[in-house]
């Protein structure tokens, strides 16, 4: 491996542990942006889906972590990496990225602006990251309870985002086109949450429903239990607190608390998860949490992990 080479893995290594210190977990990746390590299954297309629980190191974003010597057993794995990547979604920090393109022509930060005048909200003071193209990469953070998908364009022409699952080149990595570093006078700043307005644009609409009856809900309310209860494992928190948010925001918030949890428990959400994710939508939203009433059924017992990926 050439000198250059060896000398952009030893920086992205250390840029890489230096994030982590940060609690951002990492991956290698090469020189096209793309994981550095291939999945140890690329050539058994029948193996069932693995995020990593074989052992094997080359599950893409599955293989991220915080831990320094993790880290350099990745970056050992692949001595041919020059930058690193940066999980989305992941605690502590729960990261967003909003990235800002200059392809096709397009105008992302015009857009971003309208976006805020319309939706009327601010993007506060953030690490911003500069990409070779002259794009960039605004870091937020999100609610634990949130799952925020990646999208491609979903927003406006030239932004995409960068959500659970996916993840961000990071500051100091090489690529075929260049190097990726921080903005001037952002580099000491920590990630801003995201405003409200902006979370819930970020959050996938609801898919058109059925009319649901439920007796404690009005007909307003209907679509929004509907919605909850045609959740399935992985978007249970995240359809709760888009419905919650909705609820709020039309003025039937503390009437629908009861058949909001009500319909989360029946998808499998324990009634504190439940509570907690409406809450959460109350205080985004600008309203009173209210804690509501007996909802007619005992709590479940408390289960891990209430919005799996």
């Amino acid at each position: 491996m050439a000198t250059t080479d060896r000398q952009a893995t030893t920086l992205a290594l250390a840029h890489a542990l230096s994030a982590a210190e940060r609690g951002l977990a990492v991956i290698p990746l090469s020189r096209t942006k793309l994981p550095a390590l291939r999945s140890p299954h690329r050539s058994d297309p029948t193996t069932p889906p693995c995020r990593g629980e074989c052992g094997h190191f080359g599950h893409g974003v599955y293989d991220a972590s915080t831990d320094p010597a993790r880290i350099r057993a990745l970056f050992a794995a692949a001595p041919w990496a020059t930058g690193y990547g940066i999980a989305c979604g992941l605690p502590p920090h729960h990261l967003i990225g909003v990235d800002l393109d200059t392809k096709s022509g397009t105008d992302s930060s015009a857009a971003l602006r309208e976006l805020a005048l319309r939706h009327l909200f601010t993007i506060p003071p953030t690490v911003v990251v500069l990409t070779p193209s002259g794009g960039r990469h605004l870091w937020l953070t999100g609610p634990p309870d949130v799952v925020v998908p990646n999208s491609a364009g979903r927003l406006a022409p030239g932004i995409d985002i960068r959500g659970a699952g996916g993840y961000l080149v990071g500051p100091g990595s090489r690529t075929d086109h260049g190097v990726y570093g921080t903005a001037p006078g952002s580099a000491h700043l920590a990630p801003a949450a995201c405003p409200p307005a902006l979370l819930r644009l970020l959050l996938p609409p609801p898919r058109p429903t059925h009319p649901a009856t439920h007796p404690s809900a009005g007909d307003r309310g209907q679509g929004l239990v509907q919605f909850v209860l045609a959740a399935h494992k992985g978007q249970r928190n995240t359809r709760l607190f888009w419905a919650a948010c909705r609820a709020y925001e039309n003025g039937i918030g503390p009437a629908l608390v009861a058949p909001l949890v009500d319909a989360a428990l029946n998808t499998g959400l324990t009634e504190r998860e439940a509570r907690a994710t409406i809450a959460s939508a109350a205080r985004m939203t600008g309203a009173s949490a209210v804690r509501g009433g007996d909802t007619g059924r005992p709590s479940k017992p408390e289960e891990s992990g209430g919005a799996p990926s």
